[in-house]
Protein backbone atom coordinates (compact mmCIF):
# COMPACT_ATOMS: atom_id res chain seq x y z
CA UNK A 1 0.00 0.00 0.00
CA UNK A 2 1.28 3.28 -0.71
CA UNK A 3 1.29 5.85 1.72
CA UNK A 4 2.58 9.63 2.60
CA UNK A 5 6.62 9.58 3.63
CA UNK A 6 5.92 10.43 7.00
CA UNK A 7 9.47 9.67 8.22
CA UNK A 8 12.46 11.28 9.43
CA UNK A 9 14.30 11.03 6.27
CA UNK A 10 11.17 12.78 4.65
CA UNK A 11 10.82 15.37 6.98
CA UNK A 12 14.59 16.62 6.17
CA UNK A 13 13.97 16.42 2.62
CA UNK A 14 11.07 18.98 2.96
CA UNK A 15 13.07 21.42 5.23
CA UNK A 16 15.52 22.46 1.58
CA UNK A 17 12.58 22.60 -0.05
CA UNK A 18 10.91 24.56 2.36
CA UNK A 19 14.28 27.00 2.75
CA UNK A 20 14.17 27.68 -1.14
CA UNK A 21 10.78 28.66 -1.02
CA UNK A 22 11.31 31.15 1.07
CA UNK A 23 14.28 32.48 -0.03
CA UNK A 24 12.83 32.56 -3.97
CA UNK A 25 9.93 34.86 -2.26
CA UNK A 26 12.51 37.27 -0.82
CA UNK A 27 13.94 37.63 -4.01
CA UNK A 28 10.64 38.18 -5.49
CA UNK A 29 10.05 40.79 -3.04
CA UNK A 30 13.10 42.55 -3.30
CA UNK A 31 12.80 42.61 -7.41
CA UNK A 32 9.53 44.40 -6.98
CA UNK A 33 10.48 46.64 -4.39
CA UNK A 34 13.27 47.99 -6.73
CA UNK A 35 11.41 48.33 -9.62
CA UNK A 36 9.00 50.62 -7.67
CA UNK A 37 10.97 52.87 -6.02
CA UNK A 38 14.23 53.02 -8.99
CA UNK A 39 14.97 56.15 -9.33
CA UNK A 40 13.76 58.27 -12.67
CA UNK A 41 14.65 61.10 -14.55
CA UNK A 42 11.31 62.37 -14.10
CA UNK A 43 11.57 63.62 -10.63
CA UNK A 44 14.68 65.79 -11.11
CA UNK A 45 14.12 69.22 -10.10
CA UNK A 46 15.54 72.13 -12.09
CA UNK A 47 17.90 72.85 -8.55
CA UNK A 48 18.75 69.94 -7.08
CA UNK A 49 19.43 65.90 -7.51
CA UNK A 50 16.99 63.53 -8.34
CA UNK A 51 14.13 62.90 -5.65
CA UNK A 52 13.17 59.41 -5.02
CA UNK A 53 9.33 59.14 -4.65
CA UNK A 54 8.17 57.64 -0.84
CA UNK A 55 11.66 57.98 0.55
CA UNK A 56 11.16 58.97 4.39
CA UNK A 57 10.85 62.79 5.34
CA UNK A 58 13.54 64.03 6.20
CA UNK A 59 13.43 67.95 7.88
CA UNK A 60 16.03 70.31 6.42
CA UNK A 61 16.10 73.85 7.99
CA UNK A 62 14.52 76.10 4.65
CA UNK A 63 17.61 78.32 2.93
CA UNK A 64 16.60 81.57 1.98
CA UNK A 65 14.71 81.64 -1.11
CA UNK A 66 16.74 82.54 -4.20
CA UNK A 67 14.24 83.47 -7.42
CA UNK A 68 14.39 81.75 -10.08
CA UNK A 69 16.79 83.87 -13.12
CA UNK A 70 14.16 84.47 -15.47
CA UNK A 71 12.63 88.03 -16.85
CA UNK A 72 10.15 88.24 -19.87
CA UNK A 73 12.15 87.85 -23.55
CA UNK A 74 14.56 90.57 -24.35
CA UNK A 75 12.60 93.03 -26.38
CA UNK A 76 12.60 92.65 -30.11
CA UNK A 77 15.02 94.90 -32.52
CA UNK A 78 12.66 97.70 -33.59
CA UNK A 79 11.62 97.94 -37.15
CA UNK A 80 12.63 100.89 -39.53
CA UNK A 81 8.15 100.53 -40.76
CA UNK A 82 5.47 100.38 -38.39
CA UNK A 83 4.15 97.32 -37.55
CA UNK A 84 0.33 97.08 -38.71
CA UNK A 85 -0.45 93.96 -36.53
CA UNK A 86 0.94 96.20 -33.42
CA UNK A 87 -0.86 99.35 -35.01
CA UNK A 88 -4.24 97.31 -35.21
CA UNK A 89 -3.60 95.94 -31.61
CA UNK A 90 -3.06 99.02 -30.15
CA UNK A 91 -6.44 100.34 -31.51
CA UNK A 92 -7.91 97.43 -30.00
CA UNK A 93 -6.67 98.67 -26.75
CA UNK A 94 -7.26 102.23 -27.20
CA UNK A 95 -11.01 101.21 -27.91
CA UNK A 96 -10.83 99.08 -24.41
CA UNK A 97 -9.52 102.39 -22.83
CA UNK A 98 -12.04 104.38 -24.16
CA UNK A 99 -15.19 101.98 -23.43
CA UNK A 100 -17.73 102.68 -21.09
CA UNK A 101 -17.07 101.72 -18.78
CA UNK A 102 -13.57 101.46 -19.37
CA UNK A 103 -11.75 98.09 -19.76
CA UNK A 104 -8.30 98.79 -18.10
CA UNK A 105 -7.29 95.25 -17.41
CA UNK A 106 -8.18 93.69 -20.76
CA UNK A 107 -6.49 96.70 -22.11
CA UNK A 108 -3.37 96.36 -20.17
CA UNK A 109 -3.21 92.90 -21.41
CA UNK A 110 -3.52 93.74 -24.96
CA UNK A 111 -0.60 96.70 -24.89
CA UNK A 112 1.78 93.93 -22.68
CA UNK A 113 1.26 91.77 -25.38
CA UNK A 114 2.57 94.09 -28.27
CA UNK A 115 5.82 94.81 -26.25
CA UNK A 116 6.75 91.49 -27.38
CA UNK A 117 6.26 92.50 -30.76
CA UNK A 118 8.49 94.00 -33.32
CA UNK A 119 7.89 97.78 -33.71
CA UNK A 120 9.25 100.92 -34.39
CA UNK A 121 10.68 102.78 -31.59
CA UNK A 122 7.91 105.22 -32.12
CA UNK A 123 5.31 102.99 -31.65
CA UNK A 124 7.08 101.09 -28.58
CA UNK A 125 7.33 104.36 -26.74
CA UNK A 126 3.47 104.74 -27.31
CA UNK A 127 2.47 101.59 -25.93
CA UNK A 128 4.49 102.15 -22.63
CA UNK A 129 3.54 105.54 -22.20
CA UNK A 130 -0.49 104.06 -22.33
CA UNK A 131 0.73 100.83 -19.84
CA UNK A 132 2.22 103.78 -17.20
CA UNK A 133 -0.93 105.93 -17.32
CA UNK A 134 -3.38 102.67 -17.25
CA UNK A 135 -0.71 101.66 -13.88
CA UNK A 136 -1.82 104.97 -12.45
CA UNK A 137 -5.46 103.55 -12.35
CA UNK A 138 -5.00 99.82 -11.51
CA UNK A 139 -1.91 99.93 -9.44
CA UNK A 140 -1.00 103.02 -7.83
CA UNK A 141 -4.71 103.83 -6.44
CA UNK A 142 -6.87 102.36 -4.10
CA UNK A 143 -8.91 100.76 -6.48
CA UNK A 144 -8.86 97.40 -6.85
CA UNK A 145 -10.57 95.94 -10.30
CA UNK A 146 -12.22 92.42 -9.92
CA UNK A 147 -10.88 90.93 -13.06
CA UNK A 148 -6.83 91.74 -11.56
CA UNK A 149 -4.64 88.56 -10.48
CA UNK A 150 -1.84 91.44 -9.83
CA UNK A 151 -3.96 93.31 -6.90
CA UNK A 152 -5.92 92.14 -4.71
CA UNK A 153 -7.34 92.67 -1.04
CA UNK A 154 -6.19 91.65 2.20
CA UNK A 155 -8.13 92.22 5.90
CA UNK A 156 -6.20 92.85 8.41
CA UNK A 157 -5.82 90.40 11.70
CA UNK A 158 -5.03 91.33 15.07
CA UNK A 159 -1.17 92.31 15.44
CA UNK A 160 -0.35 92.68 11.69
CA UNK A 161 2.16 95.39 10.01
CA UNK A 162 2.74 96.73 6.92
CA UNK A 163 6.32 95.16 6.88
CA UNK A 164 4.84 91.90 7.52
CA UNK A 165 2.16 92.26 4.95
CA UNK A 166 4.46 93.44 2.57
CA UNK A 167 7.06 90.30 2.96
CA UNK A 168 4.08 88.20 2.72
CA UNK A 169 3.26 89.42 -1.30
CA UNK A 170 6.97 90.33 -1.99
CA UNK A 171 6.67 94.06 -1.54
CA UNK A 172 7.91 96.63 0.12
CA UNK A 173 5.72 98.65 3.00
CA UNK A 174 6.06 101.80 1.62
CA UNK A 175 4.23 101.03 -1.71
CA UNK A 176 1.13 99.56 0.73
CA UNK A 177 1.61 102.47 2.51
CA UNK A 178 1.48 105.01 -0.20
CA UNK A 179 -1.86 103.58 -2.27
CA UNK A 180 -3.63 102.87 0.70
CA UNK A 181 -2.79 106.03 2.10
CA UNK A 182 -1.91 104.58 5.93
CA UNK A 183 0.79 105.25 8.51
CA UNK A 184 2.96 101.95 8.82
CA UNK A 185 1.57 101.47 12.14
CA UNK A 186 -1.73 102.54 11.83
CA UNK A 187 -3.39 98.91 10.95
CA UNK A 188 -7.06 98.60 12.61
CA UNK A 189 -7.43 94.95 12.83
CA UNK A 190 -10.57 93.73 10.44
CA UNK A 191 -9.54 96.99 8.14
CA UNK A 192 -9.58 96.00 4.32
CA UNK A 193 -6.46 97.44 2.61
CA UNK A 194 -5.18 96.36 -1.05
CA UNK A 195 -2.39 94.66 -1.65
CA UNK A 196 0.21 94.07 -4.43
CA UNK A 197 1.17 90.74 -5.81
CA UNK A 198 4.71 91.09 -5.90
CA UNK A 199 7.60 91.62 -6.94
CA UNK A 200 8.79 94.26 -9.24
CA UNK A 201 11.84 93.76 -11.19
CA UNK A 202 13.93 96.25 -13.82
CA UNK A 203 15.50 95.91 -16.81
CA UNK A 204 18.39 98.35 -17.93
CA UNK A 205 19.41 98.74 -21.57
CA UNK A 206 22.66 100.37 -22.01
CA UNK A 207 22.42 101.80 -25.64
CA UNK A 208 19.08 104.00 -24.73
CA UNK A 209 19.80 104.87 -20.92
CA UNK A 210 17.01 103.64 -19.77
CA UNK A 211 15.29 101.56 -16.66
CA UNK A 212 11.79 99.91 -17.57
CA UNK A 213 10.23 98.40 -14.48
CA UNK A 214 7.68 95.37 -14.45
CA UNK A 215 5.72 94.10 -11.68
CA UNK A 216 6.03 90.02 -12.00
CA UNK A 217 7.54 88.93 -15.10
CA UNK A 218 6.11 90.64 -17.92
CA UNK A 219 3.65 93.32 -16.53
CA UNK A 220 5.03 96.64 -17.58
CA UNK A 221 4.47 99.26 -14.97
CA UNK A 222 6.89 102.65 -15.89
CA UNK A 223 10.13 103.80 -17.66
CA UNK A 224 12.96 105.92 -16.20
CA UNK A 225 16.62 107.36 -17.51
CA UNK A 226 19.24 106.33 -15.66
CA UNK A 227 23.24 107.15 -15.53
CA UNK A 228 25.66 104.34 -16.14
CA UNK A 229 29.41 103.72 -15.89
CA UNK A 230 32.16 105.45 -17.59
CA UNK A 231 34.27 104.18 -19.55
CA UNK A 232 36.57 101.58 -17.92
CA UNK A 233 34.09 101.04 -15.42
CA UNK A 234 31.31 100.04 -17.44
CA UNK A 235 27.93 99.24 -15.71
CA UNK A 236 28.16 95.14 -16.06
CA UNK A 237 25.49 93.09 -17.70
CA UNK A 238 23.83 89.95 -16.71
CA UNK A 239 21.07 89.48 -14.12
CA UNK A 240 21.25 90.59 -10.42
CA UNK A 241 19.44 90.27 -7.64
CA UNK A 242 18.97 93.19 -4.47
CA UNK A 243 20.87 92.07 -1.43
CA UNK A 244 19.17 90.95 1.80
CA UNK A 245 19.50 94.29 3.49
CA UNK A 246 20.63 96.05 0.39
CA UNK A 247 18.20 99.26 0.51
CA UNK A 248 19.66 102.03 2.74
CA UNK A 249 18.37 105.48 3.38
CA UNK A 250 21.12 107.95 2.80
CA UNK A 251 23.66 105.86 4.03
CA UNK A 252 27.49 107.13 4.54
CA UNK A 253 29.49 106.92 1.13
CA UNK A 254 33.43 106.42 1.84
CA UNK A 255 35.16 108.02 -1.43
CA UNK A 256 36.83 105.75 -3.36
CA UNK A 257 39.30 108.31 -4.68
CA UNK A 258 39.83 110.03 -0.97
CA UNK A 259 38.98 107.08 1.71
CA UNK A 260 36.90 109.86 3.64
CA UNK A 261 33.46 109.12 4.52
CA UNK A 262 30.61 111.39 3.22
CA UNK A 263 27.51 111.71 4.59
CA UNK A 264 24.20 113.11 2.74
CA UNK A 265 25.37 117.09 2.23
CA UNK A 266 29.00 116.57 2.25
CA UNK A 267 30.75 118.07 -1.06
CA UNK A 268 31.39 115.34 -3.42
CA UNK A 269 28.76 112.55 -1.73
CA UNK A 270 27.53 110.45 -4.89
CA UNK A 271 24.24 108.55 -3.58
CA UNK A 272 21.68 110.67 -3.46
CA UNK A 273 18.67 110.21 -1.26
CA UNK A 274 18.45 106.07 -1.75
CA UNK A 275 20.67 103.16 -1.88
CA UNK A 276 19.61 99.90 -3.04
CA UNK A 277 22.72 97.09 -3.09
CA UNK A 278 23.00 94.45 -5.98
CA UNK A 279 24.69 91.15 -6.15
CA UNK A 280 25.42 89.55 -9.18
CA UNK A 281 23.88 86.38 -10.25
CA UNK A 282 24.07 85.27 -13.52
CA UNK A 283 26.24 86.49 -16.48
CA UNK A 284 28.83 88.82 -16.50
CA UNK A 285 27.56 90.12 -13.11
CA UNK A 286 27.87 86.92 -11.86
CA UNK A 287 29.50 87.13 -8.59
CA UNK A 288 29.94 90.88 -8.60
CA UNK A 289 29.32 92.96 -5.78
CA UNK A 290 29.68 96.62 -4.62
CA UNK A 291 27.32 97.62 -7.70
CA UNK A 292 23.76 99.05 -6.96
CA UNK A 293 21.03 101.34 -8.07
CA UNK A 294 21.04 105.18 -6.22
CA UNK A 295 20.07 108.83 -6.41
CA UNK A 296 22.48 111.66 -7.76
CA UNK A 297 23.57 115.01 -6.71
CA UNK A 298 24.22 115.41 -9.69
CA UNK A 299 21.13 115.42 -11.87
CA UNK A 300 22.92 116.46 -15.37
CA UNK A 301 24.80 113.31 -15.20
CA UNK A 302 21.79 110.90 -15.60
CA UNK A 303 21.35 110.29 -19.79
CA UNK A 304 25.37 109.42 -20.01
CA UNK A 305 28.22 107.13 -19.17
CA UNK A 306 29.58 108.79 -15.68
CA UNK A 307 29.12 106.40 -12.97
CA UNK A 308 31.91 104.10 -11.47
CA UNK A 309 29.47 101.55 -12.60
CA UNK A 310 26.82 102.28 -10.60
CA UNK A 311 23.19 102.93 -11.98
CA UNK A 312 21.99 106.46 -11.37
CA UNK A 313 18.47 107.79 -11.13
CA UNK A 314 16.99 111.47 -10.31
CA UNK A 315 16.85 111.38 -6.43
CA UNK A 316 12.78 111.48 -6.91
CA UNK A 317 12.65 108.58 -9.47
CA UNK A 318 14.78 106.48 -7.36
CA UNK A 319 12.79 106.97 -4.09
CA UNK A 320 9.90 105.29 -6.14
CA UNK A 321 12.28 102.79 -7.42
CA UNK A 322 12.99 101.55 -3.62
CA UNK A 323 9.33 101.53 -2.86
CA UNK A 324 8.99 99.38 -5.27
CA UNK A 325 11.93 96.57 -5.30
CA UNK A 326 12.50 93.92 -2.42
CA UNK A 327 15.33 92.06 -1.38
CA UNK A 328 16.55 88.89 -2.67
CA UNK A 329 13.07 88.64 -4.59
CA UNK A 330 13.60 91.37 -7.13
CA UNK A 331 16.08 91.28 -10.17
CA UNK A 332 17.70 93.81 -12.27
CA UNK A 333 18.60 92.61 -15.39
CA UNK A 334 21.40 94.85 -17.61
CA UNK A 335 21.46 94.44 -21.69
CA UNK A 336 23.20 95.93 -23.88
Amino acid sequence: MARYPSSLHGRRRGRPLRRTYIISGLLIIAVVVAFIYRPSGKNKDATGPEKEPNSPVVFIPPSPPVPEPNLSDITPEPTTDPNPEATALITEAMALVNAKPAKIIEARGVLNDILLMPMTERQRAFVKSRLSELADKWLFSETIFPQDSLCSSYRVKRGDLLETIGKQFKVPWEILSKINEVRPKVLGAGETIKVINGPFHAKVYLSTFTMDLYLQNNTFVKSFRVGLGQSGRETPTGLWRVKRDGKLVEPPWPDPVTRKVLHRGDEGYALGSRWIGLEGIKGAAKDRTGFGIHGTEEPETIGTNSSRGCIRLHDSDVIFVYNLLVPIHSLVEVIE
